[in-house]
Order: structure tokens, then C-alpha cells, then sequence
């Protein structure tokens, strides 16, 4: 396939080698994907590493190290990626901010930290990429936004983080609905518990008996869910928060 002829994906979050976010970048460009995607506060020299590892697919990788609390870090992450690679087909909302906030901690700083990175960001990203998207030439285009499983069940001592991420799918359902005639589809995916870099042994330790197939959710398992989505086999869903947690036991 040639340069020309490969779609662009625009990947939020991919500041570790263990991430989703860096294994949604694997898993697009091993379909022939050019990869723009976003790292904050991220080593260097493993940013160097990991843009060769996706050029040696055969793909081009651009990426752009960006707070995405700022107020326009959305539209500075878009305008970078046609910069450097030309118009995106595929958004993925996955980058996110999370502190333990529980009704005692609870308070307008940690509610605005929250809603900068998890609402305000990702709902312009989706909206600038919708508003450009519309005046190319491009025939079929994909959102997807990552999120928690916030409505399946409560996460206690996580107000809000649950308050922003709940947000997300209910944004992701009526902004599916607006962009539908312009054939681009819109989802939601919640991995569920996914082993990056978050859990130690001892979260291990906890999640493991909760996994009823006998292992916790990999990086790799939400890329599978993604990877679906952009094909031509995803093409007929829309609207949807798929809830890919590998049977995970919430009570």
C-alpha cells in the first residue's frame, strides 16, 4: 500500500512501553496504519525507540509530547497530525486522568484536573476531527473513546474520575448519532482491569479470582477490540459502549 493510500490514525495516551495507548499504535500499524500519537512527561529516549519500532513496520510515526489539561492542547494535537502526516481517518480517545477522590477528598481542583483531560480534551478532539473531517474527501472515518465501566457497576473512592469517564459515554452515543451521515462511526470501549502500568502484585493478586478465564485483561486484549472497530468489519457498529472485560466479576 502506498503512503497516499494508508489511513492515519490520531492514538492519545502512549507514554509507556506497557500501555493501551502504545499497543493500539502496534496493533494499527501492523495493519498498515500511519501513526500519530500523543506521550506527556515521557523518557526521551524511549519516545526514540518506540517511533522506530513503528517505522520498522513500514508505517510513518509522528508523535507530540503535550499536557492534555492545557486548554488547547486538543486543537494543538490535531493540527500536529496533519502537519506531520496529513488528515486523520481514525481518532482513539485514550488518553486519562485518575486520582483516588472519595466524598471527603472530593473538591473543585481534583473535579477540573479530572474534566480538563478526560472530558474537555477528548470531546474537542472528536469534535475538530468531526468539522474537518466533514470538508476533506475521506468516505468512512472512526472515533472511538476509551472508558471505565463506570455504569455497569460503583467504583467507590473514585467520584470523579466516575463523574468524567460516565461523561464519555454519554457523549459517544449522541455524538454518534450527529456523525453518522458523514460515515464516521463512534464508540466507546471499557477494557476493564488491564494490566499496564498501574497494577503491582498485589492489585494482581486481588483482580486475579475476579477473571473467571484465568487471567487479567492485557494490553493487547483492548487492542483486539480496536483493531475490530477501524475494519471494514466494524463498520456497522455505532453508538455502542462494548464492554470487553474477559467476564470480570464486579461484586
Amino acid at each position: 500500500m502506498t503512503q497516499n493510500q494508508r489511513k492515519i490514525a490520531i492514538i492519545t495516551g502512549a507514554s509507556s512501553p506497557r500501555d493501551m495507548g502504545s499497543a493500539f499504535c502496534r496493533k494499527l500499524a501492523s495493519r498498515d496504519i500511519d501513526i500519530f500519537f500523543t506521550h506527556y512527561k515521557a523518557d526521551p529516549e524511549r519516545i526514540i525507540t518506540f517511533h522506530k519500532e513503528i517505522e520498522d513496520m513500514g508505517v510513518r510515526c509522528a508523535s507530540l509530547d503535550v499536557d492534555l489539561a492545557e486548554r488547547y492542547a486538543a486543537q494543538q494535537v490535531y493540527e500536529s497530525a496533519v502537519e506531520k502526516l496529513g488528515q486523520p481517518s481514525i481518532l482513539i480517545n485514550n488518553a486519562a486522568y485518575g486520582v483516588n477522590t472519595d466524598y471527603k477528598s472530593f473538591d473543585a481542583d481534583l473535579m477540573d484536573n479530572h474534566y480538563a483531560v478526560n472530558m474537555r480534551s477528548t470531546f474537542l478532539l472528536c469534535t475538530i476531527f468531526a468539522r474537518d473531517f466533514e470538508k476533506s474527501s475521506l468516505t468512512s472515518g472512526r472515533i472511538i473513546n476509551m472508558t471505565s465501566g463506570q455504569d455497569i457497576s460503583p467504583m467507590p473512592g473514585e467520584l470523579a474520575y466516575v463523574a468524567t469517564k460516565g461523561a464519555i459515554s454519554a457523549f459517544t452515543k449522541s455524538l454518534s448519532r450527529e456523525l453518522a451521515p458523514l460515515k464516521i462511526t463512534v464508540n466507546a470501549v471499557n477494557p476493564g482491569p488491564t494490566d499496564t502500568t498501574w497494577m503491582d502484585d498485589s492489585i494482581r493478586d486481588y483482580l486475579l479470582p475476579k477473571f473467571p478465564l484465568g487471567r487479567i485483561g492485557a494490553p493487547e486484549d483492548a487492542a483486539n477490540i480496536i483493531d475490530f472497530l477501524v475494519s471494514e468489519a466494524g463498520a456497522w457498529i455505532t453508538g455502542q459502549v462494548i464492554h470487553s472485560e474477559g467476564g470480570f466479576i464486579r461484586e
